[in-house]
């Protein structure tokens, strides 16, 4: 039996994902608004500019509040730079004024895949890695969490059952003993799973959650974009010999991932009535499709973190 999203799970619910305009933002506001969730969708790029945003592309927050409401929940564009915390504390004060609560807040703020570089920048020693682009990675990685949990977790334990995700790459498990291309970047992805762990200590009192999720290999706009491809014709990557010059994608691609399937975690964390257990984990979305038993938008339970 094919398997297909429950359009009423989240009716009802407010949820906030911060990071909403591409990538897995896009996927989670996406997923939460299949499950017929009000969605908040915030970022800096907007129809009205990107000021501010730390990349030149065409995404936009309208485009994901309309795609929200397409697959039937409600979006909400809302622009916010998360590093600014008088801007986080507007979105605060009106969500408090318009929603009186948040049932689900998924910190997704990234921002810093130009300031990473491919692979000829991987391994570049702190002391010779250009400081001022390490600490921005730190500040949109981690800063933009801080901020935007100070401000909006008041709202999310104004009653029991609320739902905070930190989004990062790679398991607590999986990073503990691997280098991940910088010291900067190493330590951002480390951190944000603690800030579950360690926010979810915080939460467990008010009968909140807090879970870490890592998708695996994203198709993300940027990366289709890489390999000259789009979402519905993404295996050509994986084609030796490319016409054009285009790169051909690593085996591993074949095991790659749409933002839907990470987004889909991430509504069936919130539908599930016994969320708690998951408090202060960490887990990839591949995990969870494999406990809750949701596909990819192809049907598919791809797993890009375990071995071929």
């Amino acid at each position: 039996m094919t398997w297909s999203p429950d359009p009423d799970a989240l009716r009802g619910r407010v949820a906030v994902v911060a990071g909403a305009t591409r990538g897995a933002g896009r996927g989670f506001a996406a997923a939460l608004g299949e499950a017929g969730a009000t969605v908040i969708c915030t970022g800096r790029s907007s129809v009205r500019g990107n000021a501010g945003s730390d990349y030149d592309r065409p995404e936009t927050i309208e485009e994901t509040a309309d795609l929200v409401t397409r697959l039937g929940g409600t979006g909400i564009p809302v622009r916010v730079d998360h590093l600014d915390p008088a801007q986080v504390r507007a979105l605060a004060d009106r969500l408090r004024r318009d929603h009186g609560r948040v049932h689900v807040l998924v910190n997704d703020i990234w921002g810093a895949e130009l300031l990473k570089g491919g692979p000829a920048r991987w391994n570049t020693p702190v002391w010779e890695h250009d400081l001022d682009d390490g600490l921005r990675i730190l500040r949109l990685a981690v800063d933009t969490h801080l901020i935007t949990s100070h401000h909006l977790l008041p709202l999310l334990i104004a009653e029991p059952g609320g739902l905070l995700v930190e989004v990062t790459d790679g398991t607590t498990g999986s990073n503990a003993d691997r280098y991940r291309i910088s010291v900067f970047y190493d330590l951002a992805k480390a951190a944000v799973n603690r800030l579950a762990f360690s926010q979810g200590h915080e939460l467990a009192p008010y009968g909140a959650t807090a879970v870490a999720i890592s998708p695996g290999w994203l198709r993300s706009e940027m990366m289709l974009d890489n390999y000259g491809v789009t979402e519905d014709n993404w295996r050509d990557a994986l084609a030796p010999h490319r016409s054009g010059g285009l790169p051909t994608a690593p085996e591993g691609f074949a095991r790659s991932e749409s933002p839907r399937y990470v987004g889909r975690a991430v509504a069936a964390l919130a539908a599930d009535p016994d969320r708690a257990r998951w408090n202060q984990r960490s887990v990839t979305s591949a995990e969870l499709a494999g406990v809750y038993g949701f596909t990819d938008t192809d049907g598919t339970r791809p797993d890009s973190w375990s071995t071929p």
